[in-house]
């Protein structure tokens, strides 16, 4: 996951809100570089999430949980249960930030708890040593007082990536979820800079392709698809709209 992200070139993600292995492992192998299952917005609990991951696995894309929140035990119990790493919701400080990386990191780089019951399965070494190096944290920035402490939460030692969502930051500068004002564009277009300063990974949701394609020009490099349930209503709604004519 690691050499995904930080090979520079744009790392397109698919993102799962359906539970069920065979539709995540459906969508992995369509070609996507990398593979959200979300557990914050998703109907997904952990036995789900767990299948998802071992089906995700047998494509070899790699795979990130997005966690409920910055919550060390399900941040634990993502990566031990075999995630390539965690996208952590509502970072809104170089505190907050902190706290995911270490529930992240084995000590002294953190405080995660050993027992990697399914991640050390199908690793010829693993180790903590060789986790705290492979392992991804990213946390979200999605609100006005977190992008305005931006350059504090990248400076925090272990932050991979910050990963953007657009709706809540709508929400938390008083427009509605999907706007697309000027100010809210704005302000996102900024983020690569600050992030890349810090060598961190810049990442964003995008709802649809024009929103992936418009991001990735700004410089975003992690960029996450609409999600399973959004692509599956659109082609059903483009084949019911063809078939009708």
């Amino acid at each position: 996951m690691r050499e995904v992200l930080t090979s520079g070139k744009p790392a397109i993600g698919a993102w799962c809100v359906i539970p069920g292995s065979f539709a995540a492992e459906a969508v992995a192998a369509a070609g996507f570089d990398w593979v959200c299952i979300d557990a914050q917005h998703g109907l997904i609990g952990y036995q789900e999430m767990l299948g998802m991951l071992q089906a995700v696995a047998v494509t070899g894309v790699p795979s990130l949980v997005r966690v409920p929140w910055n919550d060390p035990g399900w941040i634990m119990k993502a990566l031990d249960a075999g995630a390539a790493g965690v996208i952590v919701p509502m970072v809104n400080s170089p505190e907050e930030a902190e706290a995911a990386v270490g529930a992240c990191r084995y000590p002294p780089q953190g405080f995660r708890s050993w027992g990697p019951t399914r991640a050390s399965l199908h690793a010829a070494s693993y180790s903590p040593d060789t986790a705290n190096r492979s392992v991804i944290c990213a946390v979200m920035v999605e609100t006005v007082p977190a992008l305005d402490r931006l350059d504090e939460i990248v400076s925090v030692p272990g932050v991979d990536a910050v990963f953007i969502g657009p709706s809540d930051f709508a929400l938390s500068m008083g427009f509605a979820p999907r706007s697309d004002e000027p100010e809210h564009r704005r302000r996102l277009e900024g983020v690569p800079a600050v992030c890349r300063k810090h060598g961190v990974v810049p990442g964003i949701a995008c709802g649809s392709a024009d929103l992936l394609a418009r991001w990735r020009g700004a410089g975003y490099t992690m960029l996450a698809a609409p999600s399973d349930l959004v692509m599956l209503r659109r082609a059903a709604t483009e084949m019911l709209d063809a078939a009708r004519r």
